[in-house]
């Protein structure tokens, strides 16, 4: 089980070729980062591999070879593996960007101050991320746009957001 001292920085969506390299679904900013923050462990923490990328390319993933990895065998069976950073091997961000593992389990509240749901996940299809919401209240799952009009305030250190939906979200 990951914790709040880990980020999921990325994860393996496959096998590449018969060599032992995977695909590689990167979560950081700049998709190439994933390999520079030192060995990256598994969810639970049996796992650990050092990440060389390849430079070829694979659609929506980076090919990578994965310290220990040697056989196409190996990285099919790494398929969903999700991979971990310690926190502190990670930048400080500025004050209006967070780590998606951050808003995860926050409550929402309308600007009256009313309870919406709570994160679920925070997605992202290409067009900026999304905010999933659930909440006994809601017959279905909302789809915040995690933008500065619909979300004005973050407050970590009280857990909660402050949301100003578009007219009829919710």
């Amino acid at each position: 089980m990951s914790d709040d001292s880990r980020i999921c920085l990325g994860a393996i969506s496959g096998s590449f070729g018969v060599k032992g390299e995977v695909r590689l679904k990167s979560f950081t900013a700049t998709p190439e980062d994933i390999a520079a923050y030192g060995p990256l462990e598994s969810e639970d923490r049996a796992l650990s591999f050092e990440i060389t990328l390849s430079g070829q390319p694979a659609k929506g993933a980076l090919v990578a070879r994965l310290s220990g990895v040697a056989t196409k065998e190996q990285a099919d069976a790494l398929r969903g593996v999700r991979l971990y950073a310690e926190r502190d091997r990670l930048p400080s961000l500025p004050d209006d960007e967070f780590y998606h593992a951050d808003l995860i389990g926050l409550e929402v509240f309308d600007t009256g101050g009313a309870p919406l749901g709570r994160v679920k996940a925070v997605l992202n299809h290409g067009a900026g991320d999304l905010l999933e919401i659930h909440g006994p209240a809601l017959k279905a799952t909302v789809l915040l746009p995690f933008t500065r009009d619909a979300v004005p305030t973050v407050d970590l250190a009280s857990g909660r957001i402050v949301a100003d939906p578009p007219e009829g979200l919710f």
